[in-house]
């Protein structure tokens, strides 16, 4: 299978120049949505992991599938104020100005071994922002995984750098 034929390009959204790689006719097509969460898991086969993290929103849907097959509990890595309980945060860089993750102070305890899933890896700025509010949080990242990554924008070098190994399972050139 070949998870780049079921993810469409939109040209020039959410603005002039940026090539949207859009995962929902991934999503919605059933070989494609098993497959995806198929290769997801299959990288970790034989790792425990107590919780897999997914960032808000796609990484929800494909954190989730993910937690369930791997017998992992399942953190929503959310933006600033959506979680309905008590939180520790995360501010990062954005391009303009700054922007905060949370997760509920008791999603993860010390020592809980974690997997950050999310649909991309750009720039890394959110994913590096999970992986320090989770071990902040006293959780330990094992690994990041990606459907797609954008090579050319460096998030997977920058999560590497903090010394956390990172699955994509396909690639795209450019923006």
């Amino acid at each position: 299978m070949n998870i780049k034929d079921y993810i469409r390009t939109i040209p020039d959204y959410p603005k002039p120049g940026i090539m949207f790689r859009d995962i929902t006719t991934l999503l919605g097509h059933p070989e494609g949505f098993y497959g995806t969460i198929d290769a997801l898991v299959q990288h970790h086969v034989g790792a425990r992991f107590d919780h897999v993290a997914g960032i808000e929103a796609r990484g929800f849907i494909l954190g989730g599938a993910v937690a369930h097959r791997l017998k992992a509990g399942f953190v929503p890595v959310r933006k600033k104020g959506k979680l309905p309980w008590e939180t520790i945060g995360q501010d990062y860089q954005l391009e303009y100005g700054t922007d905060r993750i949370e997760i509920h102070k008791d999603a993860v305890k010390a020592g809980d071994k974690v997997l950050l899933v999310d649909d991309l890896i750009a720039t890394g700025g959110t994913a590096e922002a999970a992986i320090k509010l989770l071990e902040r949080a006293g959780a330990e990242v094992l690994a990041c995984s990606f459907v797609i990554d954008l090579p050319e924008l460096g998030g997977r070098a920058r999560l590497e750098a903090m010394g956390k190994p990172v699955l994509a399972l396909c690639a795209f050139e450019g923006h």
